[in-house]
């Protein structure tokens, strides 16, 4: 197979999914392409080659994409050990994107890529997307749209479960990732008093610097060390814990909750097992309570993300951003997964 000049190659051998049916002239046997980091097999990193262009699929629109993040999370469904299963590979990466539709509208868009055969994902040149899982963008750069897409809606939406009052302490843990950065921005925007648990001196001063009125470095601590600073910096005992991490430090944080406090779990960047003693839930009445944007649907996704945008707007929510080209794909994703990234990851078409 020969690639002609950008844009489209000649021959068959190209063929995609079937969600990715090409668009094909009876006369020329002309294929359309384009560029897109794709998945050959489950747990592999994306690579950046020619793939067939998703035009005139049935009930989707194709946009142009503008920007497509990597949260943690596209690396969990891409390794097939989340509840989603495994992967139909080859496929597209990229549960959210932003994209220009073909009447020139900006748009953030959401895919069910890595869950479903033949889903297709954000990280390419082009998208087919359903106009029913889109939210047409305010007056807001789309980098930071596309960045706030994925970890936005679990921070603001966790905080909505915990059922957060002014004026309470919250605990938040891996406030080193991003929806701890922006759980911690938005508790302190509610009224909170807010404790955050980062890792490494830097993430704790930048957690203090975006709204924490405390932070502990949780490098090298135990259990116990970890509950007894938390019980020292709220003063006795916090009314909620936001948890996205399991493990160590949700049990330490749960020893420093009050009385009828509420722990809201939302993932397990730490360990796979949420461990609580028994006598330690019953005793203090606390209730444990689970989270995933899932359960929002996008009518509850798209209506937290306005939020988080509208707080964007307003200088009370800031992340930090580094721009990748579609191309680098496969290094970022690489960097992601050694987990030595400190800030978002974006890929540019």
């Amino acid at each position: 197979m020969t690639p002609n000049a950008r844009g489209s190659t000649s021959g068959t051998e190209l063929t995609g999914t079937p969600y990715f049916r090409a668009q094909r002239d009876q006369r020329s046997r002309t294929l359309t392409i384009m560029r897109a980091a794709v998945i050959t097999s489950p747990g592999m990193s994306p690579r950046t080659i020619d793939y067939a262009d998703p035009v005139d699929v049935e009930g989707r629109e194709n946009v142009t994409v503008t920007a497509a993040a990597i949260p943690p999370v596209e690396l969990l469904i891409a390794s097939g050990t989340t509840y989603f299963g495994v992967p139909p590979c080859p496929y597209i990466p990229g549960l959210h994107g932003t994209g220009t539709t073909a009447d020139g509208r900006p748009i953030l868009f959401a895919t069910s890529a890595g869950m479903f055969s033949g889903e297709g994902g954000s990280m390419a040149e082009h998208c087919a997307v359903d106009l029913a899982r889109t939210l047409e963008l305010p007056d807001i750069d789309v980098v930071v749209a596309a960045a706030l897409a994925n970890p936005a809606p679990a921070a603001l939406g966790a905080l909505a479960r915990g059922r957060l009052v002014p004026g309470e302490t919250v605990i938040v843990l891996g406030a080193s990732g991003l929806v701890g950065q922006i759980a911690v921005q938005a508790a302190h925007a509610a009224g909170a008093r807010v404790v955050a648990v980062a890792r490494g001196a830097h993430n704790r001063e930048r957690a203090l610097t975006r709204g924490a009125d405390a932070a502990i470095d949780s490098a090298d601590i135990d259990v116990d060390q970890l509950a007894a600073s938390l019980l020292e910096a709220t003063d006795g005992g916090a009314q909620l814990v936001i948890d996205p991490v399991a493990g160590m430090p949700a049990l330490a944080a749960t020893r420093a909750l009050a009385p009828g406090g509420r722990l809201v779990n939302l993932g397990d960047s730490a360990a796979a097992m949420l461990s609580l003693p028994s006598a330690l839930v019953r005793s203090r009445g606390i209730d444990v309570l689970g989270f995933s944007t899932v359960s929002l649907g996008w009518p509850g996704q798209s209506a937290l993300l306005q939020q988080a945008f509208d707080m964007a707007r307003n200088g009370t929510l800031g992340i930090d951003i580094e721009k990748v080209p579609l191309d680098d794909a496969e290094s970022a994703w690489d960097r992601m997964s050694a987990g030595t990234v400190g800030t978002r990851l974006v890929l540019i078409p």
